[in-house]
């Protein structure tokens, strides 16, 4: 005869260890401060993706994507893709449990987090997938329907190879993406291209060593300006990861600032905070 009374107490223990649990997410996220232009180019390469950035309190992640079989695979190369390391296993899975246990934010009170998805290749078949497996999490990712946009935990961007005509013309979409210098003066909504990124290297000389030039100073002030006339955000890749680059880039009102170097980054961006 089965045992009801010690039944109904298993399913309260494992209710209050749920409970607590959530608990324990929630107090360790409230304990990390959100750094809204923390960018972690190549998330993926850590060891231990997405959490990594967290912990520092990266508000923004960045993960390269092939379609491999039917499947969206995170790494930089196809010699680097292995069955496991799935979109959904290493990103969007994880985010939906944080986002759940955090009253439907990444940060408690905090909001909203950016997911930028790097097209790695065949964007437009790799879209076409990505984008039913983004629906599949509308419960925390930002949607524009009929031009509407409703805002939630999540925001994706979408770089790389940006199927852009595709974008534009859906109904429904899960995603944004992401523009470059030459879409400064671009008049497309801002749901549809809310940031503009590119390649340091290409449009400027200096490599974060000394002052900046006053010609590239210049120049960069003006991309910012004009990006943050359109209601856009910036951000440039391929930036020396160095403390005089951020200073420069955190000084001139660039949105996200890129780094492979997490613990760097954040401690740079929390002793800019504290000073007046």
């Amino acid at each position: 005869m089965p045992n009801h009374r010690f039944s109904h107490s298993l399913a309260w223990l494992a209710l209050g260890s749920i409970v607590i649990l959530s608990s324990v997410m929630r107090a360790q996220s409230a304990a990390v401060q959100p750094l809204d232009v923390a960018h972690a180019h190549n998330d993926y390469l850590h060891a231990r993706p997405l959490e990594d950035a967290l912990d520092h309190g990266f508000m923004n992640v960045e993960a390269d994507i092939f379609l491999v079989d039917g499947k969206l695979l995170v790494g930089h190369s196809r010699g680097e893709l292995t069955p496991e390391r799935t979109l959904e296993r290493l990103y969007l899975d994880p985010l939906h449990k944080r986002v759940m246990a955090h009253g439907g934010q990444v940060y408690p009170g905090h909001g909203p987090f950016t997911l930028l998805i790097d097209i790695k290749n065949s964007g437009a078949a790799t879209y076409a997938v990505l984008s039913k497996v983004l629906a599949e999490y509308a419960d925390m990712i930002s949607v524009v329907r009929d031009g509407k946009v409703e805002h939630k935990a999540i925001d994706v961007v979408i770089s790389g190879d940006r199927p852009q005509a595709i974008m534009a013309k859906e109904k429904v979409r899960y995603a944004g993406v992401d523009g470059r210098m030459s879409d400064l003066n671009s008049e497309l909504p801002v749901d549809l291209m809310p940031l503009v990124s590119d390649n340091w290297g290409l449009f400027f000389k200096w490599k974060g060593q000394g002052p900046i030039g006053d010609a590239d100073l210049k120049k960069l002030q003006d991309a910012v300006a004009k990006a943050h006339a359109h209601g856009r955000k910036v951000r440039f890749w391929a930036t020396p990861d160095n403390e005089n680059m951020w200073r420069e880039l955190h000084a001139n009102g660039v949105d996200l600032i890129n780094t492979d170097d997490l613990a760097g980054l954040e401690k740079f961006l929390r002793g800019a905070a504290r000073k007046p």
